[in-house]
Order: structure tokens, then C-alpha cells, then sequence
């Protein structure tokens, strides 16, 4: 994921961009607003674009205004103090798609703009591995010719398992994939869930590996 900063605090700008390299997103920081829309007129310069609203050159609203324009959907969480509740209702209004108030904790930081990077990526039509195949538009799932149920939540799970199959994710990535309903979904939730796709894909030629102290990794099975 690449993330454009646009914040003219030096400090806070390279505080935001440690925060998000830290957690595996690419981040560049600019510090005017004028620069920042003529970066963003080139198509796939950010998946996700955080930005403050007092910046040199034009502001943070003229900025969304102008992306609007353009047509672009590129998704914009803006930065407002905590006591400017207009500037939140301005920004939404322009067309940013949600704001973080002043100030705000890493991980909220972090979960936001994962949440939006997933909001602006269209699934593919289906996923499939081994006789396991998932038709994401229809939602149906099936191992072969044959149909599994699957809970919504179990279908979330197995949905980003299988988006990052061979890859290990945590019980806490997972949790936060599958948002909003991860409010009230605990750890021990998740190894419930685990546990139901298991049997559920017995023939599938697939197996959810457990790799202690990481999380799990769907594969191939032996």
C-alpha cells in the first residue's frame, strides 16, 4: 500500500510516516497543498491519501475539492482538531471519506487507513485454491462440484485467508479484516471460526495451518 502524507508539520509528517512504515505501509510525506494536487493528478500515485486541512499553498479542502473534480475516488482521511467540528462537516462535505481527530492513537491511525485502502479495492470475481473456490460476487463457495454453507463470518474469514493464502496472518489481522463486525469479535472467536472452516474443508485439498505465536496460513495440503 502506498500513502500520500500531506502534512507541513515536518515533525508530524515524519512521525505519521514512521508509523505507517512500521506497520508495512509505504508512506511519502509533502508539505504543500499545491504539490500535493499536482502529485495527485497522476493516476495511482496513493491508495490512500492522509491530509491536513491548514497547508501552505491551498488548503486541505481545495485539495479534496480539486481530486473530487477530477473524478478521482482515491480515498481521503483528513486530520482536524478535536473543537473544529465544522472543518469535519466542510471536509466531509468536499469529499474526504473520514476524518481523525487531534490527537489520535497509532493504531487508530493504522486501522483507518487499512480500512479505507479496502473500501477502495474492488474483490476479484472469485478466489481459488486447491478444489476450493469462492465466487465473491455470487457468494457462494463450493469444493468442486459441491456447495459449502458458510456463516457471514465464517465466509469473511475464509475470504482473507484465501486472499493471502501461503501467507501467515494473525488472529488480530483477521479481526480487523472483517470490520464492522469486528467490534465484538474476540481472539477466541476467531479459533472458533478456525475450527468450523476446518471440517467444513475437509475435501478441499486445502488446510489452515496453525503457526504458533503468528497466526494461521491457509495452503495447500500435504
Amino acid at each position: 500500500m502506498h500513502v500520500l502524507v500531506v502534512e507541513d508539520d515536518a515533525v508530524l509528517a515524519d512521525g505519521l510516516c514512521r508509523i505507517l512504515a512500521e506497520n508495512g505501509i509505504t508512506a511519502e510525506p509533502v508539505s504543500n497543498g499545491l504539490q500535493a494536487d499536482q502529485l495527485l493528478q497522476r493516476a495511482g500515485v496513493a491508495q490512500v491519501v492522509v491530509l491536513d486541512i491548514g497547508l501552505p499553498g491551498i488548503d486541505g479542502f481545495e485539495v479534496v475539492r480539486r481530486l473530487r473534480a477530477r473524478g478521482s475516488t482515491v480515498p481521503v482521511l483528513l486530520l482536524t482538531a478535536r473543537d473544529a467540528i465544522e472543518d469535519r462537516v466542510r471536509g466531509l462535505e468536499q469529499g474526504a471519506d473520514d476524518y481523525l481527530v487531534k490527537p489520535f492513537a497509532s493504531a487508530e491511525l493504522v486501522a483507518r487507513v487499512r480500512a479505507l485502502a479496502r473500501r477502495n479495492t474492488p474483490p476479484p470475481a472469485a478466489l481459488a485454491l486447491g478444489n476450493l473456490v469462492m465466487d465473491v460476487d455470487a457468494r457462494r463457495a463450493r469444493i468442486g462440484d459441491k456447495a459449502i454453507e458458510l456463516s457471514v463470518r465464517e465466509w469473511a474469514v475464509l475470504e482473507y485467508l484465501l486472499q493471502h493464502a501461503a501467507r501467515v496472518v494473525s488472529k488480530q489481522q483477521i479481526i480487523e479484516a472483517i470490520l464492522p463486525w469486528g467490534d465484538d469479535l474476540t481472539l477466541n472467536a476467531v479459533e472458533v471460526y478456525i475450527s468450523r472452516l476446518r471440517l467444513k474443508l475437509a475435501d478441499a485439498g486445502v488446510a489452515i495451518r496453525t503457526i504458533r505465536g503468528f497466526g494461521y496460513m491457509l495452503e495447500l495440503a500435504a
